[in-house]
């Protein structure tokens, strides 16, 4: 008895193409988001900020008015932002992400070209297999290219449109209010709780 004939087996493989027509940039890989290395990516960033978040401190410290008191001298001021970013660290980069995250919101051109700018990054270069290269116009693309072009691109949407000053301001914001609070904010009362903790033994 003859086996019965084998059926041919073929994989596809997914091909994007953005422009249409001949033109475009085309991929005949698996979309970024869905390679190894994103799934790796979102992975370690996932973890970073649950170990970040760990070390905050409580909210109720950071806006205690009883610890509020004017600083007598620059001096003072000084040494008391150093201490309380040692211990308010994580609390203050949240509330400069907050003052980044409200001025693109209200800003949606900025916030969309930032969007723009960060897609082109992960699926032209970060996310993008290895071994397919970038096809623009009919024209293949070196990763030395890419680099360059998207490079180029990142300095032109950064420093010569008002995407960048408005990052700049809304930074120097975020790290005045962190400046301020740590001026004015007595330390030593943190760092009390902090030795009672390490000689408990914890």
């Amino acid at each position: 008895m003859s086996s019965p004939p084998t059926l041919p087996v073929s994989t596809s493989q997914t091909t994007i193409n953005i422009g249409g027509g001949g033109g475009g940039v085309s991929s005949q890989s698996q979309p970024p988001i869905a390679t190894p290395a994103f799934r790796a990516f979102v992975s370690r960033i996932s973890s970073s900020l649950r170990q970040a978040f760990s070390q905050r401190r409580p909210w109720y410290e950071l806006v205690d008015r009883s610890s509020i008191s004017r600083p007598e001298n620059l001096s003072e001021a000084y040494s008391r932002i150093r201490k309380n970013f040692t211990y308010f660290r994580v609390n203050y980069l949240t509330l400069i992400v907050f003052a980044l995250a409200i001025s693109l919101i209200t800003h949606p051109f900025s916030l969309l070209v930032l969007l723009g700018l960060l897609a082109s990054w992960s699926f032209l270069y970060l996310f993008r297999p290895s071994d397919q290269p970038v096809v623009l116009f009919g024209r293949t693309f070196a990763d030395r290219e890419t680099l360059g072009i998207l490079s180029l691109l990142t300095i032109f949407v950064i420093f010569l449109t008002s995407v960048g000053s408005l990052l700049i301001s809304a930074l120097m914001v975020g790290l005045a209010i962190a400046c301020a609070h740590g001026a004015f904010r007595v330390p030593e009362d943190l760092f009390l709780d902090d030795q009672e903790v390490t000689s408990s033994g914890f």
